[in-house]
């Protein structure tokens, strides 16, 4: 094996049947024909111009070649590939270069010993001349590596990383901050997306550019303003920017990038914490917006703002796709972003115009004490939302096969079902759900003729607050740590929610080390963010307390220092609408797939995407929850798997009719990339399952045709 990697290595740098005889062998390469950036390109296009594959020779595709790695679990990384490498990450972030052509490790970056809980969409590319950079994260920490050694490049940062919260203000040093999506790079910048707590007191969502060659920070967007700054009035509490309670307005799904107009876009996410704005009256700029940025120097050119003052978590959930689209017979550069409340905005990207008007709808108040919802949220006219609203939902809509029609009719009866309705004690029906429509697999374009194609969730969840009565609970450490932090999504019986993916604690003992879930609590996992602020007394009682040994009777912290924030109402837990055998409440489709012409904002096409195996015969066509997003050609095909059903699908693009499918051995929730080697064209994808209940996997598969 080792030898194999170290031939490889030398083959590469030699160039032998890499670099110089692609150049003999293959057609030269025009824009689009490459995958050496995230989702394609730096307009997070997702498209290929690569044509050897077609609708009539697709039936005919194989596995080229299969990896496995040693680590098992959910994948969504996007590969990238440069030259002869193709570089992707592992469900425990070692990051892996393997070649392109065979799908042999040349090498591997990452801790042989610990194991890092968390996920990747994947990394980074950077070059000049011959200095060939790969750039990704661990953890807060940002990495530069040889891209043909995978060794760290010491001179970046210190010893080949810097801290992402090097550049905020000191208040952050110990809070809970990882990226998990690639940087965008432009010229010797990359700027970072961060992930950051949802609750009070979470790290900023400063927008950050690092020098790829030092490290050093070359600038930053507050997206929390500071006086004096654009937006700052927009907070009723002045000091906001300060941190001690409000944080987030993070960029968390990507960005885009006009290389030629040197802009980039960037999507933040809702301020924290997230379903209680009582702390953040105001309109909360510059939460939940779209930015143009110089991308230069960070100033802010044009911004426009999706939600105000979010208290749904309804944060843009996917890069925006950059595209061309026609009005009155002139092309207009233009910036699309999807959300997860299924609605496509679309800017003039030069100016931020919007290309079809948005009008201001007015919306429930809130009935929360010490809430002010605001009062009017911008809905785009055209195009239609490309999933389904709550407050378009009567009865008929429960789900013909559940088997308790009557517990779900009542349950639907009680909830508010208004567009916008703002969290309350009594439950609040949310559709689109917390995961969207829309989600981080976001969308494809075709970058000149306008067409964008978005896969979609249709499942309903239960939105609702409870009062926080944290004070009054006065049980041993461990438990009452347990009670602040872990209740609202595992229960306080333990037995999580496994239906809205999160998992029992009971008898975590018989499943887990300690050191595990330590690295778990800290550094989070999945849709949980990571508890980095809790004291070393904290931590172990609460390993205590999920491990059945902490005594009933032990005194509680009465020297833990305790946070000085406290909420009047906190999140109830995150709660899928679903009948009695787990599946969605509402009626089908539970996924969909659209076709939207953002020349006219009418659709193409829509249909239901992907199947519900525990419904047999009667599942196929449903729809299914589906996460990863598609690669569209420019000759006719959409490739995407996504799916919980566990497929690789081929539609055709003009009409949505479904051409080729392979079951892959886990569902991929993870973006293909498409790329050629040697003449020949593959389509890779990661496939990890682990998530919505799946089972787990650990292999990248490439497929081609006559392998």
């Amino acid at each position: 094996m080792q030898s194999l990697k170290i031939i490889g290595l030398l083959l590469l740098i030699l160039g032998i049947g890499s670099c110089e005889e692609n150049k003999k062998q293959a057609p030269i390469q025009k824009e689009y024909a490459t995958w050496s950036s995230y989702l394609g390109d730096p307009g997070r296009t997702h498209f290929s111009t690569l044509s050897q594959i077609t609708k009539e020779n697709v039936t005919s595709l194989k596995v080229a070649w299969t990896y496995e790695s040693e680590d098992w679990g959910q994948m969504q990384m996007n590969p990238i590939v440069v030259d002869s490498m193709l570089y992707g990450v592992t469900a425990a972030l070692r990051v892996v270069a393997l070649h392109a052509g065979t799908g042999e490790e040349i090498w591997q970056f990452g801790d042989s010993v610990k194991v890092w809980h968390s996920t990747s969409r994947g990394v980074s590319y950077w070059s000049k001349g011959e200095d060939k950079r790969i750039l990704c994260t661990r953890g807060a920490f940002l990495f530069a590596l040889d891209a043909l050694t995978g060794k760290p490049i010491p001179t970046f940062g210190l010893g080949g990383k810097v801290d992402l919260r090097s550049g905020m203000r000191k208040s952050a040093e110990n809070k809970f901050v990882i990226s998990n999506t690639p940087g965008t790079v432009f010229k010797d910048l990359i700027v970072m997306p961060l992930r950051v707590s949802e609750g009070a007191g979470a790290a900023p969502g400063d927008i950050m550019a690092f020098n790829v060659i030092t490290g050093k920070l070359e600038w930053s967007f507050h997206t929390i303003p500071h006086p004096g700054e654009y937006g700052y009035e927009t907070w009723e509490d002045s000091t906001a920017y300060k941190g001690s309670i409000v944080g987030g307005a993070n960029n968390w799904a990507g960005m885009a990038v006009d290389e030629e107009a040197e802009i980039i876009y960037v999507p933040t996410g809702s301020a924290a914490p997230d379903f209680y704005g009582g702390v953040r009256l105001g309109q909360n700029l510059f939460s939940n917006s779209l930015l143009a940025l110089n991308a230069n120097t960070g100033e802010r050119l044009w911004h426009f703002q999706f939600t105000h003052h979010d208290i749904w978590d309804r944060d843009p959930p996917a890069p925006p796709n950059l595209l061309m689209v026609e009005r009155e017979g002139k092309k207009i550069p233009a910036v699309a972003q999807v959300t997860k409340q299924g609605y496509v905005y679309v800017f003039n990207r030069l100016t931020g115009e919007p290309l079809f008007d948005i009008e201001e709808v007015t919306v429930p108040k809130s009935l929360l004490e010490g809430e002010e919802a605001w009062p009017t949220q911008p809905i785009p006219i055209r195009p239609k939302p490309f999933a389904r609203q709550s407050q378009d939902l009567t009865e008929a809509d429960i789900s013909p096969f559940a088997k308790n029609k009557e517990e779900l009719a009542s349950k639907f009866k009680s909830a508010n079902k208004s567009q916008y309705a703002p969290p309350n004690t009594e439950p609040v029906l949310l559709l689109p759900g917390y995961d969207g429509a829309a989600e981080w697999g976001g969308a494809s374009v075709d970058p000149e003729d306008g067409i964008l194609y978005v896969n979609s969730n249709e499942m309903a969840w239960m939105l609702g607050v409870i009062e926080n009565n944290e004070e009054a609970y006065d049980g041993p450490l461990g438990e009452s740590t347990y009670h602040k932090y872990c209740v609202t999504c595992h229960q306080p019986d333990r037995k999580g929610n496994v239906g809205s993916g999160y998992p029992s604690l009971l008898d975590l003992q018989l499943r887990k080390e300690k050191n595990e879930v330590s690295q778990i609590i800290t550094n989070g996992k999945g849709m949980m963010t990571g508890f980095p602020q809790l004291s070393k007394q904290e931590m172990e009682a609460l390993l205590a307390f999920l491990f059945d040994e902490e005594i009933k009777h032990s005194v509680a912290s009465e020297n833990v220092p305790q946070d000085t924030v406290q909420e009047r109402y906190k999140h109830a837990g995150y709660t899928k609408f679903l009948d009695s055998k787990g599946l969605p409440g509402i009626s089908p489709p539970w996924g969909t797939m659209h076709a939207i012409d953002l020349n006219t904002g009418n659709f193409k096409w829509s249909i239901p995407f992907g199947n519900t195996p525990e419904l047999g015969d009667e599942g196929i066509g449903t729809g299914t929850e589906n996460y990863g997003g598609a690669v569209v050609t420019e000759n006719g095909l959409l490739f995407i798997a996504a799916t919980r059903d566990g497929y690789f699908r081929v539609f055709d693009k003009e009409n949505g009719s479904l051409i080729w499918e392979h079951e892959l051995p886990a569902p991929a929730f993870a973006t293909p990339a498409m790329y050629e080697f040697n003449g020949k064209q593959y389509i890779a994808i990661a496939c990890g399952g682990e998530k919505l209940g799946a089972k787990k996997g650990n292999k990248i598969i490439a497929f081609a045709l006559n392998p």
